[in-house]
């Protein structure tokens, strides 16, 4: 009992750096943030609580009009693409798991070739070009509709659903929809949450592409904006549209507003994982047979 102890407490030990180390600079860029611009030198890089308080990052990130653009933008390609992925992903991974058809390993081999070998960036772009997808949403919401990798993990969850059930369902006069959709979907959810995190903060977090497929501003992503602002340092793009006053806009801390726009990049994940987490710890099994 006494080792055991022991081990618990250095696991807890580890485990509470780990996660300092995690979030003190994410609460060192809240702070920095929230930070009156007159007082934002006082703050060190230790420092989790704004020195003064104030909301001018946010008022004047919030008044320019890209960015509000560019997060509506966002909000879209991430829904509707996690969407896309899901669907996509999850009807043929249950084709692929629970229904045998002619040319099945074919397939299966060509998928696993895809898998190892991707094409080059320059393919890519003339697929993309000669569809007429360039400077469309759906050049970003359509790569990599269905990832395989994904695919097969969701190959793996189905296969584990019982075929007990599976039978029990046909001798009802269920077809494969109604098997997809009421047997094997309810009982995947913890599968299913996974991948809606994965595919969601891929879409949010896509910033490469756009930049090559996307060359209307007014189409850009949260995270285009975000790298023109934070990584080439370009002020004018953060200050454009904005109806502060000279004064006030030279008295402002480029620091702070970076660290603003980062965490308006980052909430809306560290929304979505509380959302998912409580699927995670349910098995396949939960509520699909009774005694």
């Amino acid at each position: 009992m006494r080792r055991m102890n022991w081990s618990r407490t250095v696991i807890y030990t580890i485990l509470f750096f780990v996660s300092l180390a995690v979030l003190i600079p994410l609460l060192n860029l809240l702070a920095l943030s929230f930070s009156s611009p007159e007082r934002v030198n006082e703050l060190s890089g230790l420092g989790i609580l704004p020195k003064g308080f104030s909301l001018i990052n946010y008022e004047i990130i919030l008044s320019n009009p890209l960015i509000l653009k560019s997060i509506g933008n966002s909000v879209f390609i991430t829904i509707v693409g996690t969407l896309v992925n899901l669907t996509l992903t999850a009807l043929t991974a249950y084709v692929l798991a629970r229904t045998n058809f002619v040319g099945k390993n074919v397939v299966l081999i060509f998928l696993i070739a895809i898998m190892v070998f991707e094409p080059s960036m320059i393919t890519e772009y003339l697929l993309v070009k000669n569809l007429g997808l360039l400077d469309t949403y759906a050049s970003l919401i359509l790569y990599k509709a269905i990832n395989v990798y994904y695919l097969f993990i969701l190959m793996r969850f189905f296969q584990e659903i019982p075929e007990s059930l599976i039978e029990a369902a046909r001798i009802d006069g269920a077809g494969h929809l109604q098997i997809f959709a009421k047997i094997v979907l309810p009982l995947s959810k913890p599968a299913l949450a996974t991948l809606t995190l994965f595919y969601g903060v891929y879409h949010w977090n896509e910033y490469f592409r756009a930049t090559i497929y996307l060359t209307d501003p007014g189409k850009w992503p949260l995270q285009v904006v975000l790298r023109q602002f934070v990584v080439t340092q370009d002020n004018t793009t953060m200050l454009a549209g904005t109806d502060m006053s000279a004064e006030l806009l030279a008295s402002l801390d480029f620091g702070s507003l970076q660290a603003s726009t980062i965490i308006i990049a980052v909430v809306p994940l560290l929304l979505l994982y509380p959302l998912i987490l409580k699927y995670f710890t349910k098995g396949t099994m939960d509520g699909g047979e009774k005694d």
